[in-house]
């Protein structure tokens, strides 16, 4: 049999720079005379390492080697074919009733469970209702998230076409599906998850939705135990740093197994302590990487050392159905509608890269903008600086308009308040997150009851986006 596969890699080496592998083709060619469908099993095993991905024709062309090209327009659902699946899956465990009787009340309370060990900060261990839970709970948002991630990267042209990832603590499979569905038909996906809990047998079940070029390898091991043998260009820590007992020195070791021109990504949820958390991780890695984004650094030698609480929010999805079943299926007293319903995407994020690569690649001059560090030389001065902007509108229209900024100096937490709202600083509250601005004529003040810096946005203040 090695024999036999030797010689359909050769012959595939071949025929690759000359025109479609074709199984039919090369079975002519190996002595054995193999069933084409050998040959087509030979071929994916090996897809990888001779660069080659299948059409729908079940012929194999080599991988094209130019960046990903952006075609991501936003997440608004769940794909059917994985809730079929999950659905699939809490069918065999619970039997067709599932949202209903015992088998939904042990789901509900489940995931309750779950949520309150996250916010206490409290360790979970997944048994396969756990998982399950988690499922139902969490797939979707993280099937999104990673999906927004991916096309900062891919806008930057930072996405190569045959990609490599390592995704530590890759859960019920959400991100993973999330890469799936953003790639290409054409792209080539060498996917290595490390998941030792129960949820890898939810993982294993999702992966198999998909497509023929995204070759997954699960490996139940801890992130701590795992050695990686090769280089990735996407190493990748989704929602699993606060799970961690050492998660600096955890995140320092892998990213040495990133390619030269890889990016290092750690996605975590919005709440304060899991944001706050993987900010600090990010921090303790600038010695050896350079931040890409959000949270750049505008001041040379500069770090932040404010709480680091910054998230980004995107449109809700559709309701998943498998959602709406147990939601509506609750009876117990205690139970508010959409208690089991989760559609927000809000989430924390960092990018780190080796290559010394900034999404925004600017530099603060001295003796044109203020910095942050040196605040309170300014209180109560109007002053210009430049700051990127790391939130939504965080009065949720109760007040003043009122964003975290930052140009990665702050010793303590700063925000821009708009008080006066005018067409000559409107691009405060038009600007995406991560964008970068100038502010020329901004009101420096002291917060004693946040503890923190208000920078006053008025008919006085002019804000402009500065191209990255």
């Amino acid at each position: 049999m090695t024999d036999q596969r030797e010689a359909i890699r050769s012959n595939a080496k071949y025929l690759r720079n000359v025109r479609p592998v074709d199984p039919e083709e090369i079975c002519e060619y190996v002595e054995s005379q193999p069933h084409p469908a050998v040959v087509a099993r030979v071929l994916r095993e090996e897809a990888v390492d001779l660069g080659l991905i299948e059409r729908e024709d079940g012929t194999f062309v080599p991988v094209d080697e130019e960046p990903l090209q952006p075609t991501f327009r936003g997440v608004t659902e769940f794909p059917d074919a994985y809730a079929r699946a999950l659905e699939d899956l809490l069918v065999e465990q619970f039997g067709p009733g599932w949202p209903d009787g015992e088998s939904g009340d042990e789901l509900r309370e489940t995931i309750r469970r779950l949520k309150d060990a996250y916010y206490r900060q409290n360790p979970v261990e997944y048994d396969e209702t756990a998982a399950l839970g988690y499922a139902v709970y969490h797939l979707p948002d993280y099937y999104a998230v990673f999906q927004y991630v991916l096309a900062e990267l891919a806008d930057e042209g930072l996405l190569p076409r045959s990609l490599r990832v390592l995704d530590v603590g890759a859960g019920v499979g959400g991100p993973a599906l999330g890469l799936c569905d953003f790639l290409p038909d054409d792209a080539l996906v060498e996917y290595h998850a490390l998941e030792p809990s129960a949820s890898a047998d939810v993982l294993e079940r999702m992966l198999a939705e998909t497509g023929r070029n995204f070759h997954a390898t699960v490996h139940r091991e801890r992130a701590e135990a795992f050695s990686p043998e090769s280089e990735y260009d996407l190493v990748l820590f989704a929602n699993v740093l606060n799970e961690l007992d050492e998660p600096e020195a955890t995140a320092r070791r892998y990213l040495d197994s990133l390619a030269d021109d890889g990016s290092f990504v750690a996605l975590a949820p919005a709440d304060r302590n899991t944001s706050i958390g993987l900010r600090q991780v990010e921090r303790s890695l600038t010695d050896v990487a350079t931040v890409f984004s959000p949270t750049g650094r505008l001041w040379p030698s500069e770090e932040p050392s404010d709480t680091g609480w910054s998230f980004t929010v995107r449109p809700d999805l559709d309701v998943p159905p498998f959602q709406r079943r147990l939601d509506d299926a609750a009876t117990d007293p205690d139970h508010s509608p959409g208690e089991f319903v989760n559609v927000d995407v809000q989430y924390s994020y960092a990018i780190l890269r080796t290559d010394g690569e900034r999404r925004i690649d600017f530099t603060a001059d001295p003796n044109r903008w203020a910095k942050m560090a040196e605040m309170d030389e300014h209180v109560p001065d109007r002053i210009d600086l430049v700051a990127l902007k790391l939130s939504h509108d965080l009065s949720e229209g109760e007040s003043n308009p009122l964003f975290k900024v930052s140009d990665g100096s702050e010793r303590t937490d700063q925000y821009a308040v708009v008080t006066r709202e005018t067409s000559l600083n409107a691009d405060l509250l038009g600007a995406d997150y991560g964008d970068l601005l100038a502010f020329e004529g901004v009101l420096a003040l002291w917060n004693d009851d946040e503890e923190a810096y208000n920078l006053v946005v008025d008919e006085e203040t002019v804000v402009d986006r500065v191209p990255a």
